[in-house]
């Protein structure tokens, strides 16, 4: 592996918090697909879906300061707040450290 998952998810965070969508979508796989139980659920592929998705969640929903920062096989988890409150995310990895899939939602189901 020539790439720090840790280190991707935290970028990942780091590219959110500012704000910056190309950044965010130059991390994802082509391939990859987000499924988004934030404000509803969503499953998204493409990078058109994607950049529409980016953008609405920047406008709506910016992300804040981590919570919690963890790996799990080929997954990092990773908890962040938002202005919803407290967003759980998994972000499942390639070989080459791509964002294959994003599974996220609020940490507690009755909210956001």
């Amino acid at each position: 592996m020539s790439f720090d998952p840790m280190a991707t998810a935290v970028d990942w965070l780091d590219a959110y918090r500012a704000g910056d969508v190309e950044t965010i979508l130059d991390m994802f796989a082509d391939d990859a697909v987000i499924c988004c139980d934030c404000g509803g659920t969503k499953v998204l592929m493409g990078r058109k879906a994607l950049h529409a998705y980016w953008v609405d969640r920047l406008r709506r929903d910016p992300a804040f300061e981590m919570d919690d920062l963890q790996p799990s096989s080929n997954e990092i988890r990773i908890s962040y707040f938002t202005g919803s409150g407290l967003v759980n995310a998994v972000l499942t990895l390639n070989g080459v450290g791509q964002i294959r899939k994003l599974s996220c939602g609020p940490s507690n189901c009755g909210e956001g």
